[in-house]
């Protein structure tokens, strides 16, 4: 059973002040609890429908039963989807030795919906990190979890300052090359890129700010064969994940 506490503090998570400041964040649908309940998430509380409930075995949370009325009134979605589960929020977990790996960095995305799928996107080609300026849509955000279909449970998303991060890179003996996405940089068709590396992906609409273009080693672009004036931020990572992965 939901009592009425229950119900508004679940419901408050609509807004950014809650899902931003508390320990816990929402997943839901069938396809987001398959994953949690693969990876090593603490899962701190599930509310379900019967159906879904009976279609599960052992689950490692309190497990509420509710009606579909019920479901609908704690759901954040448009359409209510079976299962609702509060989860506990990690500590950032170590930044991986960057030498050996290559990391996505984005630099103001503030779409929810874009910042899901690049991280979606960035998993389905191995990228395992990520780190992401201050401003950037935040990661809990439930649009953005459920954009993510699952991948952010895979993927370890950091937030720093990006400048100190490659200003840290660039004193390095060894830097590894920067590369920026750029409408005026090199075509990325034939590029031998370094697998070890940082790709930078800038704002939707103003690209890579002013003070990280002294960082960027390697401007890269994606030849414009039509006449669109940009590509989509998500689909500009994507485009570039698949050749640096090919």
């Amino acid at each position: 059973m939901i009592n009425n506490s229950e119900l508004k503090y679940i419901q408050s998570f609509a807004h950014k002040k809650h899902w931003a400041e508390e320990s816990v964040f929402i997943v839901e649908g069938p396809k987001m609890l398959e994953e949690l309940l693969a990876s090593d998430w603490v899962i701190r509380k599930i509310m379900a429908l019967p159906d879904w409930i009976q279609s599960q075995g052992h689950l490692p949370a309190e497990v509420v039963e509710v009606d579909d009325i019920m479901l609908g009134r704690l759901s954040l979605l448009q359409t209510p989807n079976k299962v609702i589960a509060l989860v506990e929020k990690k500590k950032e977990a170590a930044l991986a030795d960057f030498k050996n790996t290559a990391t996505l960095l984005l630099d103001g995305i503030q779409d929810p919906g874009n910042l899901g799928t690049i991280i979606r996107t960035a998993d389905w080609f191995g990228i395992k990190q990520m780190v992401v300026s201050v401003d950037t849509a935040g990661w809990y955000n439930p649009k953005v979890l459920q954009s993510t279909m699952g991948s952010c449970f895979r993927v370890n998303i950091h937030t720093m300052e990006l400048d100190q991060l490659l200003a840290s890179n660039q004193k390095s003996s060894k830097p590894l090359p920067v590369y920026g996405a750029l409408l005026s940089g090199k075509s990325i068709h034939g590029l031998q890129l370094e697998a070890a590396n940082f790709i930078l992906i800038g704002n939707e609409s103003k690209g890579i700010r002013e003070n990280l273009m002294p960082f960027i080693s390697d401007p890269i672009s994606i030849p414009r064969i039509g006449e669109a004036e940009s590509l989509n931020a998500a689909v500009a990572a994507g485009i570039i994940l698949s050749h640096f992965k090919s």
